[in-house]
């Protein structure tokens, strides 16, 4: 079942933070010379150490960020990975180069440790696309719904969920939901949900949101695309619309596309989630190539073309100066923190146990525990 919108969110509009699609490509960092970027990255490199810091990257951002990240211990990953990896790694200090809702689910997680990111504007249209008071309320309707939430949103809503989770785990633990007999109100990104709800038969009340990249990836155009290429592979990702899930060879999260990249015998991939990920997936597989799925086509423009403005706000240059200053710090309210961290924890302990080989529901005390507490908030 799908419900009408909530409530439409203008991104080319002031909203609040200054957060719009044009103002994040204003604030997108300029090109950085050669000369420069030696010297800016020697200059992290140092404050990392003296800041007992470690950089936290995701997929999507500049290349130069995500180089840096690996070159120093650091963590290049999608969502999922990128929480586990802040709450046990031992640095005091979290730099997250990504979108604001990765850096409070790292506060969230290490309420402890001090967590920065380079630039706080840098946000995610769903986020913005489900504002904690009116997804309260929408809850409130449904008391007889498990709350499921998406990474990409704020700690206010992930707070008022019973499970959060990302979209490499998020079909896993719907489909043990709905084994188990519960009925779920799903939030924000409609495709993903929709994607989830058709391969696990569950029961589930739908937001409407999406995703300002991929909801701009054409199914006619990729059917056009695929025939001017017959021997590539797709990699989509499930945020996209269901035009183009349907021509996939492979639908994952980024870390599941990446691993496809590489363990199929293609040489050739068409690839719909932000190009940003095409950098990890040609180091990756090396030889093998990458075509951006297209975004427009029969005159039509793009907002994202293929990119996040937001992630495209994370550069060298504020990644310096927010270790310089130790500012842009990431700030959320313990209380609010506290009944955020029961739907990250139930993912985390889920996924623990399903890397572990533990089917939950196999063992009744395994069980017991990864359903501790749940239930609506």
């Amino acid at each position: 079942m799908i419900e009408t919108p909530i409530k439409t969110v203008e991104f080319e509009k002031p909203i609040e933070g200054g957060s719009c699609v044009a103002h994040a490509w204003a604030r997108t960092p300029a090109p950085v010379p050669a000369n420069e970027k030696i010297l800016l990255k020697e200059r992290i490199k140092t404050l990392l150490r003296e800041r007992d810091a470690v950089l936290v990257a995701h997929y999507y951002v500049d290349a130069d960020l995500q180089d840096l990240a690996e070159e120093t211990g650091g963590c290049v990953s999608d969502s999922l990975e990128m929480a586990r990896f802040g709450r046990d790694h031992p640095a005091k200090t979290l730099v997250v180069a990504g979108v604001k809702f990765m850096g409070e689910t790292s506060k969230i997680l290490s309420p402890e440790k001090t967590v920065l990111m380079p630039d706080l504007d840098a946000t995610c249209s769903l986020d913005l696309g489900c504002p904690p008071e009116d997804f309260i309320a929408f809850c409130d309707q449904h008391p007889d719904r498990t709350v499921v939430v998406y990474a990409n949103t704020s700690a206010a809503v992930k707070a008022r969920a019973d499970w959060m989770v990302t979209s490499s785990i998020g079909l896993d633990i719907v489909k043990h939901l709905h084994e188990q007999g519960k009925k779920i109100l799903w939030a924000p990104d409609k495709h993903l949900g929709s994607y989830i709800q058709k391969q696990t038969g569950a029961d589930m009340l739908l937001w409407q949101g999406s995703c300002l990249v991929h909801d701009e990836f054409k199914g006619v155009e990729l059917d056009l695309l695929k025939a001017e290429h017959p021997n590539a592979k797709v990699l989509v990702h499930p945020e996209s619309p269901a035009g183009v899930v349907e021509q996939a060879d492979v639908v994952g999260s980024t870390s599941q596309l990446i691993a496809a990249a590489v363990s199929l015998p293609a040489t050739e991939f068409i690839v719909a989630t932000d190009n940003g990920i095409l950098h990890k997936m040609r180091m990756a597989a090396p030889g093998k190539t990458f075509i951006e799925a297209p975004t427009a086509g029969n005159s039509a423009t793009c907002k994202s073309c293929a990119h996040c403005p937001w992630m495209a706000m994370n550069g060298l240059r504020n990644l310096a100066e927010v270790l310089e200053n130790m500012n842009n710090e990431i700030h959320v309210d313990p209380a609010v923190g506290k009944e955020a961290q029961r739907s990250i924890n139930r993912m985390l302990d889920f996924a623990a146990a399903k890397k572990a080989k533990v089917a939950p529901g196999a063992d009744l005390a395994k069980e017991a525990q990864l359903f501790k507490g749940i239930g609506p908030a």
